[in-house]
């Protein structure tokens, strides 16, 4: 326990939904088969990275402050109407 270390986030974020599109590619692009070793998948996974960083991959979030105001308009009101 004095190794594990807490970190507290919100549960409903972008970052953690751009994470988790992330993990997904990795998840098919990489980890679609089985890696019997744990080194083996260290190499593979670093390599996946290289080739994703040096393609300049991003991921294109679309979720806008209009879209949120439309969808969840509780969690994110408009300012201008509240003046």
């Amino acid at each position: 326990m004095r190794r594990l270390q807490f970190h507290y986030v919100p549960k409903h974020a972008s970052w953690l939904n751009m994470v988790e599109i992330e993990i997904g590619v990795l998840r098919r692009q990489c980890l679609d088969r089985r890696i019997g070793d744990r080194q083996r998948l260290v190499t593979e996974i670093a390599a996946w990275e290289d080739q994703r960083n040096a393609a300049g991959a991003r991921v294109r979030w679309m979720f806008t402050t209009e879209r949120a105001r439309a969808k969840l308009a509780r969690a994110y009101p408009d300012p201008a109407k509240e003046s």
